[in-house]
């Protein structure tokens, strides 16, 4: 099992269908986390809820992750290298 902890933003994001996918800059501590890696679950959380708290805890199957760049505010102005994280 994977846990990423989210901005609500996100987290609702996820919840409601909108957003498909997750992003971590390729970093040597998501690298070291997520290349070559396999879990049976990916568990998104609205930041650090407690443990029954199902309203912020999405759980959804482990399909992988691939490389790409792109372009977020959140990553600042220049196109970056993260791992996409299918969450839908």
């Amino acid at each position: 099992m994977r846990t990423l902890h989210l901005k609500g933003t996100y987290f609702d994001q996820i919840k409601s269908g909108e957003k498909t996918s997750e992003y971590r800059e390729v970093t040597p501590h998501w690298e070291k986390r997520l290349q070559g890696r396999e879990y049976d679950q990916i568990v998104s959380t609205r930041g650090y809820p407690k443990k029954d708290d199902p309203e912020r805890t999405l759980v959804r199957p482990w399909r992988g992750c691939k490389r790409t760049w792109i372009n977020h505010p959140h990553f600042g102005p220049q196109d970056v290298e993260v791992f996409a994280i299918p969450v839908n």
